[in-house]
């Protein structure tokens, strides 16, 4: 029989802390996780400069900022993303993320990332698909169509 494979969601739920994203490593390893998965994105790739938050958005955080600013607060760059991937080897915990734009499928692999979760919004994106295919790495993708 197999072993069934447990990742823990983290996402953006760090708010753009890295110490609370190492207590979200924390967590999952005690948890008894085998990998903790993160989102990987350039908030300029993602968004407009000027875009609005939609309104549940500005329900939870206010409408002071743009849906830019306030992405781009959760954004982690290259450094924090390495510092993590070292985090997790020291917590015997494996580090995943879904990258969500073609920039960031270059800095996970230039960490050395061995699997990548495809976010459901990319799976029609053949640019993206072709980009993850060429490193011949491992891949997956949940998605849950009616």
């Amino acid at each position: 029989m197999n072993k069934v494979f447990i990742i823990a969601e983290a996402g953006v739920n760090h708010n753009g802390s890295i110490e609370l994203a190492k207590k979200l490593i924390d967590v999952a390893s005690l948890a008894g996780a085998d990998a903790v998965k993160f989102q990987s994105f350039k908030a300029e790739n993602l968004v407009c400069k000027n875009a609005q938050k939609a309104e549940y958005q500005k329900e939870t955080t206010g409408s002071k900022e743009t849906q830019f600013e306030m992405i781009k607060k959760l954004e982690l760059d290259y450094s924090k993303h390495k510092e993590l991937v070292r985090y997790c080897n020291e917590k015997n915990i494996m580090f995943l993320s879904s990258p969500f734009d073609l920039d960031s499928i270059d800095l996970l692999n230039k960490l050395g990332i061995e699997i990548f979760k495809i976010p459901s919004g990319e799976i029609e994106n053949m640019l993206y698909l072709e980009k993850i295919g060429k490193l011949n790495k491992k891949s997956y993708t949940l998605n849950w169509y009616v």
